[in-house]
């Protein structure tokens, strides 16, 4: 692999038109090696690049990465003289467009690791994560616990890191630094969860996939600070096909013409569904009950019989995704099965029974339209005659459609409905509460109680004396509420979960 300098990255960025000036770049500094670039002066390592953003960057981030070894740094023209004059004598290299010349500064500062470790990327409205730990799971059924990195809304795990995530998808030189931990590690593979705003806004620009799968797509993050229109979002995700060598795409969405349309982009297209003889992967045979659901894995002239271990025939449509990525990876049909019915998704449709089993806790991050459609539909015909007690809140400052549909769609698939808060950000949780309260039906049982932790007991409390499933959503593994005060810690909604069914139990045992 040849050295990358300060010198070829400007010509890197000058032939894409992103180049608008440097300074200090005297041919000896020029020559100078890149090995990484940052845009967090707290994870600076000495070599690297690092690229001063954000409304609210200050120039003494910038002395701050200097002093941990940064040689250079990237910025924006309107930053260029603030940040040259207060940085005499370090090159800068000063960008047209800083989001699409930072991914590409980091793919060259990295030495473009997805060469060399396959990077399979999945988008969609809902099951992004779900699909993710379906593939990594099949991945180590092959390879081994532990040799499959995954880049998602819950955890980033890339042979050296391994940590929460606080992005679906992190920024370019984050992202390309965890592709080259995979590398070094040498992983087998990596499964990256992609956003919507992760392709809007060139987080993923120049990763190559061996694979885009595109899952669904429905109404959601439609706000001032997300998404203008629906056009917007859909457009954003379908960027996913231009960076893939193989487009994988659910025959069973929405605008499947459309996604299939958009999809022709890539070398190769292939397609999966549910009761769909003539996809590349389908599935047949359903069955369900309240410990999971099982069904016929059709694919490349073979069957296996599949059981997932948790219930809902949409969780069917994500296998097939998973299976047909491992496929590409060239897992065989053994593995594939296995690693599907070994599959755990942390917050996401974890389920907590009692001994009796009268009461089941469902712990899911069903957070926008669609996921709560295919959820609670699902939950209420498995669990037929049990009553629902559904538990969730809506987000602030953002998805505001979501504030009319959950209620909407919780209202025709529960019995009891309790609204509570969910990372109100900088808005009053109790007026978020009352604006989806007035999208319930008249008269359709209800409470509010803003506290998550007193919502869940409540939920609880109202499950005894007969068979009930409480769901908890939206929040899934996460520990903290995102108010006015920053990421404030709470408890979890799967702790909560485990709190209501052990205390149900020991009522039992009394």
């Amino acid at each position: 692999m040849d050295t990358t300098t300060l010198a070829s990255l400007a010509a890197l960025l000058d032939e894409q038109g992103l180049l608008a000036g440097t300074h200090n770049l005297t041919p000896e500094l020029a020559a100078t090696p890149v090995s990484g670039a940052d845009c967090d002066s707290r994870v600076v390592r000495p070599g690297h690049v690092f690229v001063c953003k954000g409304a609210t960057f200050r120039p003494a981030y910038l002395e701050s990465a200097l002093d941990a070894g940064a040689v250079a740094f990237l910025c924006d023209e309107a930053r260029a003289d603030e940040l040259v004059a207060s940085a005499p004598g370090v090159p800068a290299l000063v960008a047209t467009n800083l989001r699409r010349a930072m991914a590409l500064v980091a793919a060259e500062a990295f030495g473009h690791p997805d060469r060399d470790v396959p990077v399979v990327g999945i988008t969609g409205t809902k099951g992004k994560t779900t699909t993710a730990y379906m593939l990594r799971s099949i991945v180590d059924a092959q390879r081994g616990k532990g040799s499959c990195g995954i880049i998602g809304t819950v955890e980033t795990f890339d042979g050296v890191t391994d940590e929460a995530s606080r992005n679906t998808t992190p920024e370019s030189p984050d992202l390309w630094h965890h592709l080259a931990n995979a590398r070094d590690s040498k992983l087998p593979a990596v499964v990256m969860e992609v956003s919507s705003q992760a392709l809007k806004y060139d987080r993923t620009l120049g990763v190559g996939l061996v694979a885009g799968c595109f899952l669904n797509i429905g109404l959601d993050h439609i706000s001032p600070v997300e998404h203008a229109d629906f056009e917007d979002y859909f457009t954003s995700k379908l960027k996913i096909f231009s960076q893939c060598e193989t487009a994988v795409v659910n025959l069973d969405s929405d605008h499947v013409d459309r996604i299939l349309a958009a999809a022709s982009e890539a070398p190769r297209t292939l397609t999966f569904g549910v009761e769909h003889p003539e996809a590349d992967a389908w599935a047949d045979a359903i069955s369900t009950s309240e410990e999971g659901v099982s069904f016929t894995l059709h694919m490349d002239g073979w069957q296996r019989e599949v059981t997932l271990p948790f219930p809902g025939t949409f969780s069917v449509s994500n296998a097939l995704a998973a299976a047909l990525c491992a496929h590409l990876l060239g897992i065989g049909p053994d593995a594939i099965a296995l690693g599907l019915s070994r599959t755990r998704v942390p917050g996401r449709m974890e389920f907590y029974r009692s001994e009796d089993r009268q009461l089941t806790a469902i712990v899911d991050y069903a957070h926008n339209r669609l996921a709560f459609e295919a959820l609670l539909s699902a939950v209420s015909s498995t669990f037929e005659g049990a009553q629902v007690i559904s538990v969730f809140g809506a987000v602030g400052g953002k998805a505001e459609e979501r504030r009319r549909d959950l209620p909407e769609i919780a209202a025709r698939f529960s019995d009891y409905v309790v609204l509570t808060s969910d990372d109100p950000w900088t808005e009053d949780p109790l007026d978020i509460c009352h604006e989806m309260e007035r999208a319930l039906p008249e008269g359709f049982p209800h409470e509010i109680v803003v506290d998550r932790e007193k919502a869940a007991e409540r939920a609880f409390e109202l499950a005894e004396g007969r068979k009930s499933v409480v769901l908890l959503l939206a929040k899934g593994h996460e520990a903290y509420q995102h108010n006015r005060d920053g990421f404030v810690p709470c408890v979890s909604d799967c702790e909560l979960a485990r709190r209501g069914v052990a205390a149900h139990d020991e009522k039992g045992r009394a």
